[in-house]
């Protein structure tokens, strides 16, 4: 291997991972934007809509994540094929995506009458549970083109043309923004809706990607949906049973990270009143804080997955170094701004005006919250590496284990043995951030021994001998 493929500091591999993560990172703050913009409408159209909204797009995103998370190992599929230089099979790949899409969205629209019901589970009041069901009523419905789109922009992304999957996500996600406000409040000329209209704003955001998408989509792209069919009933089952196999892991494991950050949030609770909107402040922006690092961690898992497909397992460490790398200059100074100007940071979450008491454990915690940006960054490159090369299952595992067998019980005897100090809320963060860190750590140490035995399983269910 030459020497400056092995140097630590490689500009070129640099500029490859920031060319193909760059645009990831602007698709996620975008989502960003939409997603706070729709909070905010409804926390200012009533307090029911409010107290609604939290569980229902709570319960939604949790549900949407399973499948978007499956149909979302379409992306390594495609890599890999581009990695081989096969421009037809990486087409294939990704028809093979869209079919998967198809069935998982028609699951999820067979589940609304199930969804529908959740909310009489939660004991609020009628009217409240009334708003609950007519949100994941239609959640569904967004839900399912969700799915679809993954499908669609992991065709993009595998091929390394992270530009489409952005610009066709800006389109969209400043008309949903545009679609929210008006719906909700019934603004330019559109009907007032409340609740119903923040469900269908994500609708027509959702629904304006997918058919971006499908203009983009190169020619021949269909001819793999026929190929696929012409295989007969059951070769496409084994296809497609296979994919979801190697998909459905990562979705589960993004559900289970989404629920844990919200037992995180319940726990935060029985430290008391005053910690629990602190956290709420201090969360926002520990979310806003590691959403760019998530494209990180898709360019990683793109370029990672290219590599595999070249035969070239050997390239994997050095191109996680370098998003490393890119990564911890990122993390570093963010870091630095929450250490010396927290206020500063805090203030448009919400901070402007709160009692001072929640002001300043606030600020305590965001000078903590780095802990979790540093451990993330770590796991976050490590799970994408382990789902390019069909081991997302084992992530999936290690996910179960930290978070619910040892984090969750752990810091609930923690608050159970606090309950009302709220100066305990940064050591809360600090015992969260060791345990992303051990998952970390669980993960690259899967990697390192994928890559010295050369491991691809997205194409079989047989574990691959190690080479000598």
């Amino acid at each position: 291997m030459s020497t400056a493929r092995t140097r630590l500091l490689d500009l070129g591999a640099m500029r490859e991972v920031i060319r193909v993560s760059v645009p990831l990172m602007f698709g996620m703050v975008g989502n960003l934007v939409l997603m706070l913009v729709d909070r905010i409408c409804l926390a200012r159209y009533s307090e029911d809509a409010l107290k609604a909204s939290g569980p229902a797009v709570f319960t939604a995103t949790t549900v949407i994540m399973v499948t978007t998370g499956a149909v979302g190992i379409t992306r390594s599929y495609v890599a890999q094929a581009h990695g081989r230089g096969d421009e037809r099979g990486a087409r294939d790949e990704g028809a093979n995506g869209v079919v998967l899409a198809l069935l998982l969205s028609a699951l999820l629209l067979l589940a609304t009458p199930l969804l529908t019901r959740m909310p009489q589970l939660s004991g609020q009041p009628a009217h409240i549970e009334a708003l609950e069901a007519q949100f994941l009523g239609l959640s569904t419905v967004y839900g399912s083109v969700m799915t679809l789109n993954m499908a669609l922009s992991s065709y993009f992304n595998g091929m390394g043309r992270t530009r489409i999957p952005m610009t066709v996500g800006i389109i969209g996600q400043a008309v949903g923004v545009v679609m929210t406000i008006g719906l909700v409040f019934g603004r330019f000329g559109l009907p007032e809706m409340g609740m119903r209209g923040s469900a269908l704003g994500t609708l027509s955001a959702v629904s304006v990607m997918c058919l971006g998408y499908v203009v983009c989509l190169p020619r021949g792209y269909a001819s793999g949906l026929v190929r696929l069919v012409r295989q007969g009933v059951r070769q496409v089952a084994q296809v497609l049973w296979l994919r979801l196999r190697r998909g459905a892991p990562a979705g589960g494991s993004l559900s289970l990270e989404e629920l844990g950050q919200t037992a995180f949030v319940w726990l935060a609770g029985v430290l008391g009143s005053v910690a629990l909107a602190a956290n709420n402040v201090a969360l926002a922006l520990n979310y806003a804080a590691v959403i760019p690092l998530i494209g990180l961690g898709m360019g990683c898992n793109i370029l990672c997955g290219k590599a595999v497909g070249a035969g070239r397992h050997r390239d994997i460490p050095h191109i996680m170094r370098v998003t490393l790398m890119t990564s911890g200059v990122y993390v570093a100074v963010v870091a630095v701004l929450q250490i010396a100007t927290p206020t500063l940071l805090l203030s448009p979450f919400g901070l402007d005006g709160a009692d001072s008491a929640v002001t300043g454990h606030a600020v305590d915690t965001s000078r903590v919250l780095w802990t979790y940006s540093a451990a993330f960054m770590f796991s976050m490159v490590g799970s994408g590496v382990l789902e390019c090369l069909g081991l997302a299952r084992f992530g999936f595992v290690a996910r179960i284990v930290l978070m619910w067998v040892l984090c969750v019980p752990t810091i609930t005897v923690f608050v159970l043995l606090n309950r009302d100090r709220p100066d305990m809320l940064p050591i809360m963060w600090v015992i969260f951030s060791a345990f992303e860190a051990a998952m970390a750590v669980v993960c690259l140490w899967r990697v390192r021994r994928a890559v010295a035995g050369e491991e691809n399983r997205l194409h079989t269910t047989d574990p691959v001998q190690q080479t000598a």
